[in-house]
């Protein structure tokens, strides 16, 4: 398995989290840190969060706060586009 493709979360007392895999950061503010990662769309929701360490050459972020949840979704720039009319006459 190539090690970029590779995805690692490892939360320390719900309050730093160490991600591997990841691409860029999306989004983020104090409460929710959005990360686009090799797995998918990472949201991270909490209160107080920051990015303490951020290396998107290497893959590597950490995220310290009150951690509360994880969620994964789909990333939408990895579904290729379908247009209006192939969806109505499929």
């Amino acid at each position: 398995m190539d090690e970029k493709s590779v995805q690692s979360l490892v939360l320390e007392n719900k309050e730093m989290l160490n991600v591997t895999g990841v691409e860029g950061v999306d989004n983020f503010n104090d409460e929710t840190v959005v990360l686009i990662t090799t797995k998918g769309k990472l949201t991270i929701k909490g209160q107080k969060l920051n990015i303490s360490k951020l290396n998107v050459d290497e893959g590597k972020l950490v995220v310290k706060g009150m951690i509360n949840s994880m969620v994964y979704s789909d990333y939408e720039g990895q579904k290729e586009k379908t247009s209006l009319v192939k969806k109505l006459f499929k």
